[in-house]
């Protein structure tokens, strides 16, 4: 099964709370503190493999979580690091943002890998505390959490060449013959449900991907049939083929149908037009060929040398053809683009450390010093409290209640916690 979109939820490694703990060892009577620092919570990075061909793994397991790091033991042992998550998508695989369907990277070169989530910093141990005053510190800091973020992955094909067409005028038939792929071939419409790609050899030892693109119908860039979801293949391409039944033997027009699966390629985006197109007169064995073939000179008078006839029944034609394209190749220089828009992360106003309101008697502390102070402080541990305190006068809490006019005996509420004033 061809699955080419796929949303998961991912989730990076809690950093390891660093350890409390002293060093109790005979002949050592003035042992100091020896918690060790916790270790950092694993990251998830995704990366582009070629052995991986659609996100089907993604369908069917969303939820994906990296290692926690390991708490800080005794003797300043370091907590171990939490284990990385590797995660292998498509080479050419978008990851977007859920929420606004916007491009945070684009996995487009082998091998390339891509940090997504963040792993938390492990905490520091009761050992990074100690100073000259504060010889025996009874805390230490837990580990932050990882980032946690819902993504969509959306791949979309790298292939130099672009085989498009109408239904059942033949591209599976020149895919199979000029390369080792082995699409399904029948004489019926959408006979393709999935993109096939294809790499072509020729004589002079260069080589080149094609892919044959499904679905292309009137109506595709508004979404009928398959096309709107392959339409998008086509963006990576460098050279377009576009794949014309001269013969009519399907009793539709050769020029209706180049110009319908036109209008569809440039509603979707202007930007291809750009693109090196190849026009391919199909089945010249067929009856009705040859003046399909003259009004086609006539009516693209002006781009006789874009069109080259062929019959992938009797394989006239197919070599000239490999040869056309890899001249088309040499002079494209496009690199593999996406023309969906990129991610912006959203710029978030810069909080004071810390604001101070009142309500009555009561003075409400918030802010991220408060918020990161909560987290850290052990509030059953005296060390601990002292060190919270510390802090608060430090950064100027304490003057700026004052500021507030606080009276002894007010309340204060610092985070979740909730104080009575001793001025």
């Amino acid at each position: 099964m061809f699955i080419d979109i796929a949303k998961i939820e991912l989730k990076a490694g809690k950093g390891g709370d660093g350890a409390v703990s002293f060093r109790r060892e005979k002949f050592e009577p003035s042992g100091g503190p020896f918690g060790g620092d916790g270790g950092n919570g694993g990251s998830i990075y995704l990366v582009a493999d070629e052995s991986v061909r659609t996100l089907m793994d993604f369908r069917y397991k969303r939820h994906y979580k990296a290692e926690n790091g390991e708490n800080g033991g005794t003797k300043k042992m370091f907590g171990k690091r939490g284990q990385d998550l590797y995660l292998k998508v498509p080479i050419g695989t978008l990851v977007k943002d859920f929420e606004t369907d916007r491009v945070i990277h684009d996995l487009n070169e082998k091998d390339e890998t891509f940090l997504i989530c963040q792993g938390g910093r492990g905490g520091r141990g009761n050992a990074r505390f100690a100073t000259s005053k504060r010889q025996a510190p009874r805390f230490a800091e837990p580990g932050t959490k990882g980032e946690e973020k819902t993504i969509k992955l959306e791949m979309k094909l790298i292939a130099d060449v672009g085989l498009i067409g109408m239904p059942n005028v033949g591209k599976s038939s020149i895919l199979s013959i000029i390369s080792e792929a082995k699409p399904k071939i029948a004489n019926y419409h959408f006979t393709t449900l999935e993109p096939n790609l294809g790499v072509v050899k020729v004589s002079s030892g260069e080589s080149f991907i094609i892919a044959d693109i499904p679905g292309l119908i009137e109506g595709a860039s508004e979404g009928v049939g398959l096309g709107f979801d392959f339409l998008k293949h086509i963006e990576r391409t460098k050279v377009l083929v576009h794949v014309l039944d001269v013969s009519g033997s399907e009793g539709r027009d050769p020029i209706d149908d180049y110009n319908i699966i036109r209008k569809e390629i440039l509603s979707y985006n202007l930007k291809i037009a750009d693109k090196k197109e190849i026009i391919v007169a199909n089945k010249m064995d067929l009856p009705g060929a040859n003046e399909g073939l003259k009004k086609l000179y006539e009516v693209f008078s002006d781009r006789e040398s874009d069109i080259i006839s062929i019959s992938a029944a009797t394989t006239e034609g197919i070599d000239q053809l490999k040869y056309k394209i890899i001249q088309a190749l040499k002079n494209a220089d496009i690199k593999p683009e996406t023309y969906d828009e990129k991610f912006v992360p959203e710029e978030v106003e810069e909080r004071p450390d810390f604001e101070v309101t009142r309500e009555d008697d009561t003075y409400i502390v918030t802010g991220p010093l408060i918020d990161h102070l909560i987290y850290r402080t052990n509030f059953q541990d005296h060390e601990s409290l002292r060190h919270f305190q510390k802090i608060l006068t430090d950064k100027g809490v304490f003057e700026s209640l004052k500021d507030h006019g606080i009276n002894e005996g007010d309340t204060v509420i610092v985070g979740e916690m909730e104080f009575d004033y001793l001025g």
